[in-house]
């Protein structure tokens, strides 16, 4: 028997001028407030196991965040750590930013906020002991829907690189971009014993970014809208004191977005209606109208039965040895070192980013940097630093890694303030000159670089926490992989959760990462990313298999990959980086 409680709680914060977290632009700030942001969570307990699942209203979770708010957790109420608290983001772009001890995602959001840390910390903490104190005796029900090729929810943005894949039989056309993405709708239904509806857990793939980049106003989104609509359709229909919770949970998103209209006034797409929070709430009555179909239905199958189980390793992705049989067969292929591709900064036609102009600098750039460094610098370098390097070039090939955030170089140099580029071509540059004279550009990595992988299992029911944003082929290729390993333990369906845990930009497929569109160009370790995704779940999967007392004593594996996963401590994960380091750097004053 299966107890279940829920909760939901405001986590919103106004401090004018903080920048959102999302979009990377400097006018991209908090002044007001268009809707709250709420984390809500779900705790589900069996005998002395117990799990939390937490969805919070905000772009993506730090390690630094969970890490506290898993300790803050730990003194209220016994038995829970970083292995059965499950802690998602579902990618708003409108919340405020500065909760991250990490240079790169606190530029264009004016620094790191302890305010912001403390508050998101206690909210999304709170929540998750005010679910624990509301369990009750529960049943868990499944259901799926897919969306109606009609219904205009959801299009690949990257439909060159998606019909790259192996997978694609027929090449979807530019006025098909809503086929090439998965359209289906997975949920958990929580139900109490006595009858009344606790409420529901969903994913659906699709960015909340109906509202763009130049907006001020902090706002959930299409998600948050979907949410809020369920709560109040079913707490209408079921009045009492307990409000009836929905999580609308990301899935498969990274090339994924809501918008599909050319807005030629200001020249991205955007969704259906000229106002953006208009489009919000029309996606999201979408996303709603889904989830209330599935919501019904999912109380005429089957209960879901069965064990918790939950794990929860950490994995350098700067140096994954990945298995052959993720790397097209090729042997001896690893991941390297995070790095941004010129892409990136380029931006999305929902999100534009750095001019073309300064961009194709950057790519010359790039080029005459790799030469004069494998070919002349090279002959000077340590042994193991050369090899680092050329084993970057290969692996990052054939991205333009203008930034190279592990070692810390910028269009191949470490003396950022000295670039050819001038401060006045483009933000970016004028700060990254700004903060390297004040040497905050000295704590590397810049983005993390150990990231957390999770398995949380509720009886034939796998839940995988990914600290990454995938694309669409991406993510099924990861389910597969993981769901070929579970399914010898009785799991029959695999959810991906993203944005979970941690946060390491996206993953691609090898063939779309190829192309080097803006999704490729933000999946940080190179071109086998999502292989050393697939090989450090299938052996985290694969130590699921064995009782909770062996895992990870010995090697269940052969040669390949290698045997065990790489734990790491809370000093580890930070890379070496002091706390007392992790300061408050103001960019306004520049």
């Amino acid at each position: 028997m299966y107890k279940v409680g829920s909760a939901i709680r405001d986590i919103t914060i106004l401090l004018d001028g903080c920048g959102m977290l999302g979009y990377g632009m400097f006018h991209n700030v908090t002044k007001s407030i268009e809707t709250p942001i709420y984390a809500r969570a779900f705790v589900i307990e069996q005998g002395s196991q117990k799990i939390a699942f937490v969805n919070a209203e905000v772009c993506f979770i730090t390690m630094g965040l969970k890490d506290a708010i898993v300790a803050y957790v730990s003194k209220r109420s016994q038995g829970w750590s970083h292995d059965n608290i499950m802690i998602t983001a579902q990618h708003t772009h409108s919340a405020p930013g500065g909760f991250t001890h990490y240079f790169f995602y606190n530029i264009t959001v004016s620094g790191f906020k302890q305010e912001v840390f403390d508050h998101f910390t206690e909210g999304i903490a709170e929540v998750i002991l005010a679910a624990e104190e509301k369990v009750k005796p529960s049943k868990i029900f499944m259901g799926k829907g897919t969306f109606d090729e009609k219904v205009d929810v959801a299009f690949n943005r990257s439909l060159k690189p998606y019909n790259a894949n192996k997978e694609v039989r027929q090449k979807v056309r530019k006025n098909e971009a809503h086929l090439a993405v998965d359209r289906e709708m997975k949920m958990l239904r929580f139900e109490g014993d006595d009858g009344r509806p606790i409420g529901c857990l969903n994913w659906f793939g699709v960015h909340t970014t109906s509202i763009s980049n130049d907006n001020t106003s902090i706002c959930s989104d299409n998600k948050g809208y979907a949410a809020d609509y369920f709560e109040k359709a079913y707490s209408e229909l079921f009045p009492g004191k307990e409000k009836i919770i929905s999580i609308f949970a990301q899935d498969t998103a990274g090339d994924v977005t809501p918008n599909y209209v050319w807005d030629k006034r200001k020249k991205w797409t955007r969704g259906r209606y000229e106002d953006d929070f208009e489009s919000a709430r029309y996606n999201g009555q979408l996303q709603f109208e889904k989830a209330r179909e599935i919501f019904e239905k999912a109380l005429s199958g089957k209960a879901i039965t069965g064990q918790i189980d939950y794990e929860t390793i950490y994995v350098d992705f700067s140096r994954v040895k990945v298995a052959p049989r993720f790397a097209d067969g090729k042997k001896h292929q690893r991941t390297a070192n995070a790095c941004l591709g010129v892409s990136f900064l380029e931006g999305t036609r929902e999100g534009p980013g750095m001019s073309k102009a300064v961009g194709h600098f950057g790519r010359f750039s790039w080029g005459l940097a790799k030469l004069y460094r494998k070919y002349l610098m090279s002959h000077f370098m340590p042994y193991k630093e050369k090899v680092e390097m050329l084993n970057t070039f290969k692996s990052q090939y054939p991205k333009s890694a203008i930034l190279e955030m592990g070692t810390g170089h910028v269009m191949g140099t470490k003396q950022v303030r000295r670039l050819i580029i001038p401060a006045f071509a483009d933000p970016v540059i004028r700060y990254f000159k700004y903060l390297d004279k004040t040497g905050y550009t000295k704590f590397k990595p810049w983005s993390p670089e150990v990231l957390p992988l999770q398995i949380m299992i509720i009886g034939e029911f796998a839940i995988v926490g990914v600290p990454a944003e995938m694309t669409t082929m991406a993510g099924q290729r990861l389910r597969n992989t993981v769901k070929e390993v579970l399914t010898k333990r009785g799991v029959s369906e695999v959810m991906l959760s993203t944005y979970a845990n941690g946060y390491a930009g996206y993953t691609t497929t090898h063939e779309e990462y190829m192309f080097q569109h803006y999704e490729g160009g933000h999946t940080l370790f190179g071109k086998w990313t999502l292989a050393a995704y697939q090989t450090r779940f299938e052996e985290l999967a694969g130590e699921m298999l064995r009782p909770k007392e062996l895992r990870f004593k010995g090697t269940s594996f052969d040669e390949e990959p290698p045997a065990k996963p790489r734990i790491f401590d809370k000093h580890e994960i930070w890379h070496g980086v002091r706390e007392e380091d992790l300061r408050i750097f103001d960019t306004t004053r520049i």
